[in-house]
């Protein structure tokens, strides 16, 4: 009698494609093959040890080991108000305009799940972060999808199709959208934009009355004089946004989950509402040493973390690409997004990434696991070092060579 019983909710969500690469990938593991794995966004660089050293001496007060505050201790906000004033001369208030949260993620769900109702619609870019859309089916609203286009070789978004094409999507949903939701620089594209893009957004945002959810989680990981722009820069933006930013790429600080939502008050007082219900906060010697990171370490991403991902991309770059798999260049995040060798063009992004597992030991993340319009695509996260890099290069350069090999037999 239980088999009749449903969960509507769970049924709502697709089939996550990126579980046959992960399963493929235990399996190949767990039969002693040696798999260079590019398919995480997951540092592997340990965390720097002074946030280390703050996070055992405060955990080593008693006093400390109790419930915390579920918006985040006032430090922390205050922290991260500080960080805005610094990076992007945003003023913020800590109490009204700031909450701490256990990783942008958790962040990210909880606002969608405090302020969409039933039936509402938010307009999601595709190719996107898989939660950025399904947060919003879980919380019973619809999704517009609309194309990320952007230039092929720099990745700059094409800022005015996109703009464009979110008016043609408030046009078309039904009810009109409520909320649009932008991620620069992007995962999985890395795809940019200009400071000039989010004033234009702003004022269409408040022409149409909608709300943007502006995700910048790899905002400190930039390249060749790029720096990412915040939507909150923008004069009137706390009027119709929020912002959501993590200390997981920018310090190594992955498993620690530290992130932030900021902006709008209302949309803020939302989140610190429902938080309030659900959690009790992170751990608060988590909290102190992700305090310290941002008040005493503002330069560990500049000086340690952008430089190694730097590094490995251009490493990168060159040996696929004498492997005979050219890749362009991102000015932003720990990804690089590919287009499939032309050997591999019709077999699509799902198939590309097994064989390559299964073939050459190397696994990377589909891109149509990201959506429709990333099937010619694989993100490849620069989380193995340099001479993993190379022997991933030696071992695509072999598979790509055996693929060529068939294609030619089956064409005579």
């Amino acid at each position: 009698m239980f088999d009749e019983i449903q969960f509507e909710k769970i049924n709502r969500l697709p089939k996550y494609i990126f579980a046959e690469i992960n399963d493929l990938k235990m399996a190949a593991r767990r039969a002693g093959e040696d798999i260079i794995d590019f398919s995480m966004g997951n540092p592997d660089a340990p965390t720097p040890e002074p946030l280390v050293d703050k996070l055992c001496e405060t955990a080593r007060k008693p006093k400390t080991h109790g419930y915390s505050a579920s918006k985040g201790i006032y430090k922390l906000r205050l922290a991260m108000s500080n960080w805005y004033k610094r990076k992007y001369s945003v003023s913020l208030d800590p109490d009204t305009e700031v909450v701490a949260t256990m990783g942008s993620k958790e962040g990210y769900v909880h606002l969608v799940q405090a302020i969409s109702n039933p039936g509402d619609v938010a307009i999601v870019p595709d190719p996107t972060y898989p939660i950025h859309s399904q947060a919003f089916v879980l919380a019973g609203a619809n999704v517009e999808k609309m194309e990320v286009v952007f230039d092929e070789e720099t990745f700059v978004v094409d800022e005015d199709r996109f703009l464009a094409d979110v008016e043609a999507a408030l046009d078309n949903s039904v009810p009109k959208a409520k909320f649009l939701v932008v991620n620069f620089p992007h995962n999985p594209t890395t795809a940019t934009v200009t400071p000039e893009f989010y004033v234009r957004l702003v004022a269409l945002a408040k022409e149409k009355r909608f709300y943007i959810i502006s995700d910048i989680a790899y905002a400190d990981i930039t390249f060749d004089g790029y720096h990412t722009p915040s939507i909150l820069a923008v004069e009137g933006a706390k009027d119709v946004a929020v912002e959501s930013y993590t200390l997981s790429k920018s310090y190594n600080m992955a498993g620690w989950r530290v992130g932030f939502v900021c902006g709008n008050k209302k949309l803020i007082d939302a989140l610190q509402s429902i938080k309030s219900w659900l959690d009790y906060g992170m751990f608060t010697p988590i909290q102190v040493a992700a305090t310290v990171a941002l008040d005493e370490f503002g330069d560990i991403p500049e000086e340690k973390i952008i430089p190694l991902y730097q590094k490995r991309r251009d490493v990168m770059i060159e040996a696929f690409g004498n492997a005979g798999w050219p890749l362009a260049k991102p000015r932003a995040s720990m990804f690089i997004w590919g287009k499939l060798p032309e050997a591999a063009r019709e077999m699509g992004s799902l198939e590309f990434s097994k064989q390559l597992l299964v073939k050459a030991g190397v696994a990377v993340s589909p891109g149509i696991g990201f959506g429709k319009y990333g099937d010619q695509y694989v993100r490849i996260a620069l989380i193995e070092n340099e001479k993993r890099i190379r022997q991933a290069a030696r071992n695509i350069r072999k598979f790509l060579r055996e693929l060529e090999a068939e294609k030619k037999k089956e064409a005579s």
